[in-house]
């Protein structure tokens, strides 16, 4: 059974109210290039981490690419399973303590399905907010067959900074920020909602990727909807990790440090 998560309460209230969000109106663009940046093909199999309703999970099971999706919210993963898709699984789990081992040709965690977004729980005593996403970047690593690659976007703490809103607070010692705001179901009913988000520069991403055993590719500026190869600025609300499991035995836990 998952662990409790503070997520889990706006994620029941919103169900598939949350696909109205701008942020998700990209998924086709976003697929296509992690199609091609993975090298993802039919047959492949492909782990969404905090899969939410399953946008990219059924997007990519329409291409012939098995996908399994994970989120911490059960009404999330019915949402995903509603669409009935062939070759898309969906299982609720905590990203923090998934048991997957050297399963899957690939892993994308995006829009802060599960990376970035530990804020209070099991961590809330972490002094550095570290140990949450160090647990789901780790995750990702056992899952991933040797030499398989992974896509994890995480907020940039550059922009945050840059367009913090009025009722934002940042904290820079752990670097999140806690956004009060409302969310609404399908029927446009608000409630009173608190969001954390564990924001990153391009050295902290690359620092906890390779501290979770993952050998790091490439990290780059990107915008939901427009994802693309492209060198890390201030200027965009997300960075795009590109990384890889190396191709050690499953005995060899050892961090890459690159």
């Amino acid at each position: 059974m998952a662990a409790d998560h503070w997520f889990e309460d706006l994620a029941d209230h919103m169900g598939p109210a949350y696909l109205r969000y701008s942020f998700t109106k990209g998924t086709g663009q976003e697929v296509a290039f992690l199609v091609e940046e993975l090298g993802l093909e039919p047959g492949m199999r492909v782990l969404d981490v905090g899969c939410g309703p399953g946008r990219h999970v059924n997007a990519l099971a329409a291409l012939g690419i098995e996908t399994v999706g994970l989120d911490i919210s059960q009404r999330f993963v019915d949402v995903g399973a509603s669409a009935g898709v062939d070759g898309a699984t969906f299982v609720r789990g905590d990203a923090r303590a998934m048991a997957f081992d050297e399963e899957f040709d690939a892993a994308i965690s995006l829009c802060q399905g599960a990376f970035g977004l530990g804020g209070p729980g099991p961590f809330a005593g972490d002094p550095q907010n570290f140990g949450s996403d160090r647990a789901v970047l780790e995750g990702i690593r056992r899952a991933l067959r040797p030499g398989g690659r992974c896509a994890v976007t995480a907020f940039s703490s550059y922009f945050q900074v840059r367009h913090l809103e009025e009722h934002d607070r940042f904290d820079a010692a752990t670097g999140v920020n806690h956004e009060p705001t409302e969310v609404r179901d399908e029927r446009g009913s608000p409630r009173p909602a608190d969001l954390w988000t564990t924001c990153y520069t391009p050295r902290e991403l690359h620092l906890i990727a390779a501290i979770a055993g993952l050998r790091v590719e490439s990290i780059g500026s990107v915008t939901p909807g427009r994802y693309r190869q492209a060198a890390a600025t201030i200027d965009q609300p997300e960075f795009l990790l590109i990384a890889s499991r190396p191709g050690e035995s499953s005995g060899d836990r050892s961090p890459v440090v690159t």
